[in-house]
């Protein structure tokens, strides 16, 4: 996109000081009077507040021995075309259990989506592998810029200084018209599975805002009423292009306890520090008596790879084996993860010559150094503690005495407590061997509108990269029933297994 924004420096500085002085006076003036705002939607659940189920609660993970999570990353529309072209090729490849062959699309347990991203994530969960049939129509090759204001103009430039160029009458309402139909959470809940995570930014807490239960239930607000068009909108919401997207905190209308696992992330100094960052947002949302609204901006902001729920959810874990239940975890032999990166490479021109850049190139450079040093981070702590989630599922299994194995499985036929695998995997676009379309990959924008050519370019390079990725391969060799046997993959460490009750075995992480 080419919000306002861009051409305010530009301008400004070619004001003299006077004219500038002035210029700033109008606009504020007017600014006074254009304020942008996204009005919040989300409903009071007086009384008791809401359950707060878990992924283990809801049932929605349960796949039997197959298990599937993906996150999106941001990144506008080139993000959503690029985790569509993951979806199309997932729906190409089947899996047969109990001489039934599906595609293993149809085996995605959780799904994550950040800006971008949460446009395919949040139309996948809603819709499910139907959404592959329209989604590049529905909203990939649509001009969904037509609906906003990017112009340069004086009641624009008003509007960014009152807040952000758009407000709800744009994304949120083309969203909400043209793809989504009016649906809320409520309707992939219905669904039961994939979970989805949509992800924003809590601009005053510093941290991701997850758009789900556990969430809204210390707002004391009803998820499965909100609009999923809101929240998409709010994932996406880049500062001064859109108005923050409002939740109101009706945390005075009803009684609500803490989780247990908050107080003791308050108390332990050793904590993880954004598990207590995490624990003090929900405390002050319910403690806080000046927090009656949280204002969501880009979800890239905090986590622009959407990992960031599912690293608090084992690190307040109170068992071993969450978030999945005992029969899950006695159930389980292998779990994919890939995280969908289509974030920008590397390209800039103004390296090139002393001088060159402008103020623009830098605050892009900028924004792009925090998002890609943060994401680096976060894959790197998602990769580690999925090795531990599996050594403590290896060591719960092989703890089990043959009684509790039985009652969980209903057989002892085929249980080898050892046999847990899991595979985590990066779908980026550097992996992509085609020179020539690695190249025009570069090219892609982070725009809300792409031509179709682009578009169904960036589609057949996720699918390259899949067809490509080494931990998308060991698994799809695991579901012949072979143990994989790819370079890269390294059993676990023998101390560890040994304590775990066996033998090293192939096809841990990396």
């Amino acid at each position: 996109m080419n919000p306002v924004w861009r051409a305010l420096p530009l301008i400004s500085s070619k004001l003299p000081a006077l004219a500038r002085a002035a210029f700033a006076g109008a606009l504020a003036l007017a600014a006074a009077s254009c304020a942008s705002m996204i009005e919040p939607l989300n409903e009071a659940a007086p009384g008791a507040a809401p359950l707060r189920p878990g992924l283990e609660e809801t049932g929605a993970i349960s796949g039997g021995d197959t298990m599937i999570g993906l996150a999106f990353s941001g990144g506008g529309t080139r993000a959503a075309a690029f985790s569509f072209g993951v979806l199309k090729e997932m729906a190409n490849t089947r899996l047969t259990q109990n001489n039934v062959s599906r595609s293993l699309v149809e085996q995605v347990n959780f799904v994550s989506g950040v800006s971008g991203g949460s446009v395919t994530a949040a139309y996948f969960a809603l819709k499910g592998p139907a959404a592959l049939n329209d989604f590049r129509e529905r909203f990939l090759i649509a001009d969904v810029e037509a609906s906003l204001r990017t112009s340069f103009s004086p009641v624009n430039v008003a509007r960014l200084i009152g807040g952000g160029v758009n407000d709800q009458s744009g994304l949120p309402a083309w969203l909400n018209q043209n793809l989504f139909n009016g649906a809320t959470f409520g309707d992939v809940h219905r669904r039961q599975r994939p979970v989805l995570w949509v992800n924003a930014s809590d601009v005053y807490n510093r941290n991701p805002f997850i758009f789900d239960r556990e969430t809204f239930a210390a707002l004391c607000s009803n998820i499965d009423k909100y609009p999923l068009a809101d929240a998409v909108a709010a994932s996406a919401a880049v500062p001064l292009a859109f108005a923050p997207v409002v939740i109101q905190n009706h945390a005075k209308t009803c009684k609500y306890e803490l989780p247990g696992w908050t107080a003791g992330a308050l108390q332990n100094t050793s904590a993880p520090a954004s598990l207590k960052a995490y624990a003090q947002g929900l405390q002050r949302y319910r403690e806080d008596p000046t927090l009656n609204f949280v204002k969501l901006l880009d979800g890239g902001l905090a986590d622009n790879f959407g990992l960031h729920g599912m690293l608090l959810a084992r690190a307040r874990a109170q068992e071993a084996i969450s978030p999945l239940t005992p029969g899950q975890a006695v159930g389980l032999k292998r779990l994919l993860f890939l995280v969908v990166d289509a974030g920008r490479p590397v390209k800039a021109d103004f390296q090139k010559t002393l001088g060159g850049h402008n103020s623009l190139d830098l605050i892009l450079a900028a924004t792009d150094t925090a998002i890609d040093s943060n994401v680096r981070i976060s894959f790197d702590s998602f990769v580690t503690m999925m090795n531990k989630w599996q050594e403590d599922l290896v060591r719960y299994r092989c703890a089990l005495a043959p009684a509790q194995v039985l009652a969980l499985r209903k057989s002892l036929a085929g249980w080898n407590c050892r046999d847990v695998n899991m595979f985590v995997g990066k779908i980026a676009f550097e992996q992509v061997n085609d020179p020539e379309l690695f190249e025009a990959l570069k090219e892609v924008p982070t725009s809300l509108t792409l031509p179709a050519a682009q578009v169904d370019r960036v589609i057949e390079a996720s699918r390259a990269a899949m067809r490509q990725n080494p931990q998308w391969n060991a698994f799809v060799q695991s579901l012949s029933g072979r143990a994989p046997d790819i370079a890269g993959l390294a059993p676990l460490p023998v101390s560890q297994t040994e304590r775990a009750g066996g033998e090293p075995r192939k096809g841990a992480l990396r």
